[in-house]
Protein backbone atom coordinates (compact mmCIF):
# COMPACT_ATOMS: atom_id res chain seq x y z
CA UNK A 1 0.00 0.00 0.00
CA UNK A 2 2.81 2.44 0.79
CA UNK A 3 4.19 2.06 -2.72
CA UNK A 4 0.76 2.82 -4.14
CA UNK A 5 0.53 5.95 -1.97
CA UNK A 6 4.05 7.03 -2.99
CA UNK A 7 3.25 6.61 -6.67
CA UNK A 8 -0.13 8.35 -6.33
CA UNK A 9 0.81 11.27 -4.07
CA UNK A 10 1.16 13.55 -7.10
CA UNK A 11 -2.55 12.95 -7.78
CA UNK A 12 -3.58 14.14 -4.31
CA UNK A 13 -5.36 17.43 -4.95
CA UNK A 14 -6.01 18.44 -1.38
CA UNK A 15 -9.79 18.44 -1.88
CA UNK A 16 -10.08 16.03 1.01
CA UNK A 17 -8.04 15.37 4.14
CA UNK A 18 -4.84 13.38 3.62
CA UNK A 19 -6.15 10.97 6.26
CA UNK A 20 -9.33 10.15 4.31
CA UNK A 21 -7.40 9.90 1.04
CA UNK A 22 -5.00 7.37 2.60
CA UNK A 23 -7.87 5.47 4.21
CA UNK A 24 -9.63 5.27 0.86
CA UNK A 25 -6.52 3.78 -0.78
CA UNK A 26 -6.12 1.28 2.07
CA UNK A 27 -9.81 0.31 1.90
CA UNK A 28 -9.74 -0.19 -1.86
CA UNK A 29 -6.50 -2.17 -1.70
CA UNK A 30 -7.92 -4.41 1.04
CA UNK A 31 -11.13 -5.07 -0.88
CA UNK A 32 -9.18 -5.80 -4.07
CA UNK A 33 -6.90 -8.19 -2.16
CA UNK A 34 -9.85 -10.09 -0.68
CA UNK A 35 -11.59 -10.36 -4.05
CA UNK A 36 -8.37 -11.67 -5.65
CA UNK A 37 -7.90 -14.17 -2.82
CA UNK A 38 -11.47 -15.44 -3.26
CA UNK A 39 -11.02 -15.71 -7.02
CA UNK A 40 -7.74 -17.62 -6.63
CA UNK A 41 -9.42 -20.06 -4.25
CA UNK A 42 -12.38 -20.26 -6.66
CA UNK A 43 -14.85 -19.38 -3.95
CA UNK A 44 -17.26 -16.52 -3.36
CA UNK A 45 -16.37 -13.53 -1.22
CA UNK A 46 -18.89 -14.76 1.35
CA UNK A 47 -17.16 -18.14 1.57
CA UNK A 48 -13.84 -16.38 2.04
CA UNK A 49 -15.34 -14.34 4.90
CA UNK A 50 -16.52 -17.60 6.50
CA UNK A 51 -13.01 -19.07 6.22
CA UNK A 52 -11.48 -15.96 7.77
CA UNK A 53 -13.87 -16.21 10.72
CA UNK A 54 -13.17 -19.94 11.08
CA UNK A 55 -9.44 -19.12 11.19
CA UNK A 56 -10.10 -16.46 13.81
CA UNK A 57 -12.00 -18.94 15.98
CA UNK A 58 -9.21 -21.50 15.77
CA UNK A 59 -6.40 -18.97 16.35
CA UNK A 60 -4.84 -19.73 19.73
CA UNK A 61 -3.66 -16.12 20.03
CA UNK A 62 -7.14 -14.62 19.58
CA UNK A 63 -8.22 -13.28 22.95
CA UNK A 64 -11.69 -12.12 21.98
CA UNK A 65 -14.89 -13.34 23.53
CA UNK A 66 -17.71 -15.39 22.09
CA UNK A 67 -19.63 -12.14 21.65
CA UNK A 68 -16.89 -10.74 19.42
CA UNK A 69 -16.91 -13.89 17.30
CA UNK A 70 -20.70 -13.71 17.02
CA UNK A 71 -20.49 -10.07 15.94
CA UNK A 72 -17.86 -10.89 13.29
CA UNK A 73 -20.03 -13.73 11.97
CA UNK A 74 -23.03 -11.42 11.83
CA UNK A 75 -20.99 -8.71 10.10
CA UNK A 76 -19.91 -11.18 7.44
CA UNK A 77 -23.58 -11.61 6.49
CA UNK A 78 -24.03 -7.92 5.69
CA UNK A 79 -23.60 -6.51 2.18
CA UNK A 80 -20.11 -5.06 1.66
CA UNK A 81 -21.11 -1.39 1.85
CA UNK A 82 -23.14 -1.82 5.04
CA UNK A 83 -20.29 -3.80 6.59
CA UNK A 84 -17.76 -1.09 5.70
CA UNK A 85 -19.94 1.72 7.03
CA UNK A 86 -20.64 -0.16 10.26
CA UNK A 87 -16.96 -1.01 10.82
CA UNK A 88 -15.81 2.55 10.17
CA UNK A 89 -18.47 4.08 12.40
CA UNK A 90 -18.56 1.49 15.20
CA UNK A 91 -14.95 0.28 15.42
CA UNK A 92 -13.03 3.36 14.24
CA UNK A 93 -15.59 5.89 15.54
CA UNK A 94 -15.23 7.86 12.31
CA UNK A 95 -17.39 10.85 11.49
CA UNK A 96 -19.93 10.49 8.70
CA UNK A 97 -18.21 13.29 6.76
CA UNK A 98 -14.94 11.33 6.73
CA UNK A 99 -16.66 8.09 5.77
CA UNK A 100 -18.42 10.00 2.99
CA UNK A 101 -15.07 11.14 1.56
CA UNK A 102 -13.59 7.65 1.81
CA UNK A 103 -16.49 5.77 0.23
CA UNK A 104 -17.67 8.54 -2.10
CA UNK A 105 -21.23 8.36 -0.77
CA UNK A 106 -23.50 11.03 0.67
CA UNK A 107 -23.77 11.42 4.43
CA UNK A 108 -27.52 10.71 4.25
CA UNK A 109 -26.94 7.42 2.44
CA UNK A 110 -24.28 6.46 4.98
CA UNK A 111 -26.57 7.15 7.92
CA UNK A 112 -29.22 5.02 6.26
CA UNK A 113 -26.72 2.20 5.61
CA UNK A 114 -25.54 2.32 9.23
CA UNK A 115 -29.09 2.24 10.54
CA UNK A 116 -30.02 -0.70 8.30
CA UNK A 117 -26.80 -2.52 9.26
CA UNK A 118 -27.48 -2.14 12.98
CA UNK A 119 -31.05 -3.41 12.52
CA UNK A 120 -29.81 -6.44 10.55
CA UNK A 121 -27.07 -7.15 13.10
CA UNK A 122 -29.55 -6.94 15.96
CA UNK A 123 -31.85 -9.33 14.13
CA UNK A 124 -29.04 -11.80 13.35
CA UNK A 125 -27.60 -11.72 16.87
CA UNK A 126 -30.95 -12.14 18.61
CA UNK A 127 -31.90 -15.15 16.45
CA UNK A 128 -29.05 -17.17 17.89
Amino acid sequence: MFIKVYKSIKNFKGDSKLYTWLYRIATNESLTFLKKRAKQAQISSEELQDRIIDNLESDVYFTGSDIQIALEKALSQLPEKQRLVFQMKYYQDMKYDDISEILGTSVGALKSSYHIATKKLTSILTQD
